[in-house]
């Protein structure tokens, strides 16, 4: 019997695999013949182009190839050594000292690799708030007890803005706009971070009995900083992912697996690429299965953008949920995704229309403008009036700064007008006819894919479609906006004043109240009773490994001894994602707010025993409304959900709700009282000796979770910690807000406290007119207002035109006894 090489073996299988399910893309040897005679294509002879053959890309690629040595042009990003043919760890460096590049756009490695071609994006990678990520460790921080106060101290890694104010990315408006903002928030727009100290070690562990505040550090290390761009990640369902520039332009499935034509990548081995092709703007084609598509999906952006405030994930339309129902189909739970079950709720409406991520958020959104922004609001440039203008004004008449002012009132100024080119770091990627104009960011930066046409606006989708969209102002000119839209948006003109569009247009939030995190510093060889010592991985640690050349161009984190005393278990009190509440962000706006950063720290010493039991810290004094022992440390974050729809939440929603003003849900019980459930006497006596508390204490929580103020206004809890302007409504703008009375007004009379009521009332019953709708009560109520209206306007014209009458007569009468 004849034996076929194993190599053959697989070859053949995959030739007959992809004739079966149709090729991922285009093979590099079809397309460069002379790249066969690579050292690469001995394994990788079926790998697929990396972008499409007559892109500037790879034709740049495959030109400064051959001056590498290598007619396949792999070692322009790999390196490594084209000349091996047989052994797989010589053509990958391992023993002849060439560098290799599993991940050529880890960010340890991109300068050589990424950067040839964009060196910008590069540049500015370790200034972004995704690299950085100290908003984030700010606010465990501050739920840990303010340890930095307001200032964003620490961050993933050293890292300092350059000391050119005209290295900042953008144009000449943006930069004296964001030192503007700088000036105002000086504690969020640092000119640097220090490294986040170490988490404690497991000779260190003592010292939590005396400042339990230190497990802080293991907290954010373990469960906060996984997903920052210098770690290749956790490798879970929905999480996988690149490092650097591939965490966004390499395709990742969510169950991991590579699905192209290379026999030499492992099928079955999950944490590989979907397929060997970059994504990124219209041009750039990924072909997966005959299907073909561009842009960056959603669902990429969704690997990291599923926690903290889970707007990804939210515009899709996921809503975590502790339930594993619906059952899958083979009859057990529903599969995790980022390690979370979901319920399906309603879809964005820009995801809905087609869009992704990158087709409102700019390229400085994303990879930062090369100086520091410590939290989302102060990085992110766009605001929605920027395409949709308001109901009196087009986009382009708007001033610069409108709807992200960081004052209490509205920006004023010139017209901010259009561009006639995007900016010079961004012209490699899609280039679209400009029309009237490009339109400009509140920030004063062009949009590289939204262009004026006329009084219309047309964005340009990195998927290819073209979507025209009419701004507010045309389609109050065309009387396409609902009366209800009017009288919101221009009768009550406070509400485009101080409110972002997002506060009436998201259809649902998040809402995950009270996080009860349980750090166990257990140690075998301290409790007898463990089986097994606590501990986990630090990203961190693992990030800062990477610093190390001998660990530079490793593809991941796994087998990194990186791994720190401590265990993080978390739970959640209750999940809502009805109408949010109401406060005021750090651009001085009306915007919903969810939980943030809302910990009930549960600490468990090396021996075993509670340190700490459903703690909640307190924050520094005389801060967020609270007194000389400070305010409780649990945040009320103002967030832009990510769901909006046409329709708007309704009137009542906001003006008619405990909830939206702030003072809570209700309904539960206190927190701070111990619960015990058994036998009991209607008196409340527990009849049994023998029974346990179901619920201990959260012993300073003397409100629900919810409640951010009470009736008089007094903040009692944080709100947005990273902002001046953040905070809960104040009582004049509660009572303000307030219509809790509205039907009472009304209805105390009706049906016969009044003579006058009583009668019509009789008369609209027997006549069928008592209304029985919505649209009917509006009607009356309208009708009512009208004839009250006209009623006491005529009665003043009336008694003006009687009193003429009266002095009129009056002074007739002397002129004719003058006479």
């Amino acid at each position: 019997m004849t034996f076929l090489p194993c190599r053959l073996l697989v070859a053949l299988f995959f030739l007959f695999s992809a004739a079966a399910i149709g090729r991922a893309a285009d093979r590099l040897v079809d397309h460069f013949p002379q790249a066969s005679a690579s050292g690469c294509m001995a394994c990788h002879g079926d790998i697929e182009l990396i972008r499409e053959a007559d892109s500037d890309m790879m034709k740049q690629i495959m030109q400064q190839g051959p001056a590498m040595g290598d007619p396949a042009g792999c070692v322009v990003c790999h390196r490594g050594d084209p000349n091996e043919r047989v052994d797989k760890d010589v053509a990958h460096g391992e023993f002849s000292g060439e560098p290799f590049y599993a991940d050529p756009g880890s960010p340890w490695v991109n300068e050589q690799t990424c950067g040839q071609c964009h060196p910008t994006q590069v540049r500015v990678q370790w200034q972004s708030l995704m690299m950085t990520e100290a908003g984030k460790i700010q606010g465990v921080c501050w739920a840990f007890g303010s340890l930095t106060g307001y200032n964003h101290r620490w961050a993933n890694y050293a890292v300092e803005n350059p000391d050119d104010p005209a290295a900042r990315l953008g144009t000449d408006a943006y930069r004296q706009y964001m030192e503007h903002l700088t000036a105002i928030e000086p504690d969020v727009f640092v000119s640097k971070h220090e490294p986040l100290p170490d988490a404690l070690g497991y000779d260190e562990l003592d010292k939590l009995n005396d400042d339990p505040t230190l497990a802080a550090f293991t907290y954010i290390r373990q469960e906060c900083q996984r997903c920052h761009h210098a770690v290749k990640g956790r490798q879970e369902r929905g999480d996988f992912r690149g490092m650097g520039c591939s965490s966004c332009h390499i395709p990742y499935g969510n169950e991991g697996f590579y699905e192209g034509d290379d026999a030499s990548i492992p099928h079955d081995d999950p944490g590989h690429m979907l397929v060997h092709s970059i994504q990124g703007t219209r041009e750039a084609k990924v072909t997966v299965h005959d299907e073909t598509y561009s842009g960056i999906p959603v669902e990429t952006c969704t690997t990291c953008h599923d926690r903290g405030k889970r707007i990804g994930v939210s515009f899709q339309g996921l809503m975590e949920s502790p339930y594993h129902a619906p059952y899958a189909a083979d009859g057990g739970d529903q599969p995790k995704l980022h390690t979370k079950h979901y319920i399906a709720m309603e879809q964005d409406v820009h995801y809905q229309k087609g869009m992704t991520c990158q087709d409102c958020h700019t390229s400085m959104d994303v990879h930062g403008d090369g100086f520091l922004a410590a939290a989302n609001l102060a990085a992110v440039q766009i605001e929605c009036s920027d395409c949709h203008g308001t109901p009196e004004m087009y986009p382009w008449e708007l001033p610069l700064g409108y709807m992200d002012e960081f004052e209490m009132s509205p920006a004023q100024g010139s017209p901010r007008g259009t561009a006639t080119q995007s900016l010079p770091h961004t012209q490699q990627g899609s280039p679209v006819d400009v029309r009237d104009g490009l339109l400009l960011t509140a920030r004063g930066n062009p949009y590289e894919n939204v262009v004026r046409v006329g009084d219309e606006i047309i964005v340009h989708t990195a998927a290819g479609k073209d979507i025209v969209m009419k701004p507010l102002k045309k389609l109050v000119d065309e009387k396409k906006i609902s009366q209800r839209g009017l009288v919101s948006m221009m009768g009550v003109s406070k509400h485009l004043d101080r409110m972002e569009c997002y506060t009436c247009h998201s259809s649902w939030t998040p809402q995950c109240y009270g996080c009860h995190v349980k750090i166990d510093y257990s140690q075998k060889d301290k409790c007898p009773e463990c089986n097994e010592s606590k501990e986990n991985f630090d990203w961190v640690a693992a990030g800062r490994k990477h610093m190390e050349p001998e660990h530079a161009a490793d593809r991941g984190e796994t087998g990194y001894d990186t791994v720190i005393p401590g265990k993080i278990t978390e739970q959640r009190s209750y999940l809502r994602w009805e109408e949010p509440m109401l406060g005021v962000n750090g651009e001085g706006r009306v915007t919903p707010l969810a939980p943030g950063c809302q910990p009930s720290v549960t600490l468990i010493g090396q021996d075993g025993k509670p340190i700490l039991l459903n703690h909640i810290f307190m924050t520094q004094p005389n801060v967020e409304g609270g007194g000389d022992e400070g305010q409780l440390a649990i945040d009320m974050s103002p967030t832009q959900p990510h769901t909006t729809t046409k329709e708007a939440r309704t009137c009542e929603s906001c003006h008619a709700s405990d909830k939206a003003l702030g003072l809570g849900i209700g309904s539960t019980r206190p927190w701070d009282q111990q619960h015990t459930v058994d036998l009991e006497t209607v008196d409340g006596k527990i009849l049994p000796q023998k029974t346990q508390p179901q619920m201990e204490p959260i012993e300073n929580l003397a409100n629900d979770w919810s409640q951010i103020v009470d009736e008089d206004g007094n903040q009692i809890g944080t709100v947005g910690h990273h902002f001046k302007l953040s905070r809960a409504l104040n009582k004049e703008e509660m009572d303000h807000m307030r219509r809790e009375g509205t039907c009472i007004a009304c209805h105390k009379e009706i049906p016969e406290a009044s003579l006058a009521v009583s009668l019509l009332h009789h008369v609209a019953e027997f006549t069928g007119q008592l209304p029985k709708t919505t649209d009917q009560h509006d009607a009356l109520v309208n009708k009512i207002v009208l004839t009250s209206a006209w009623g006491q306007a005529l009665l003043a014209l009336g008694g003006m035109a009687l009193g003429a009458i009266v002095v009129g007569g009056f002074g007739y009468r002397r002129m004719r006894a003058k006479r």
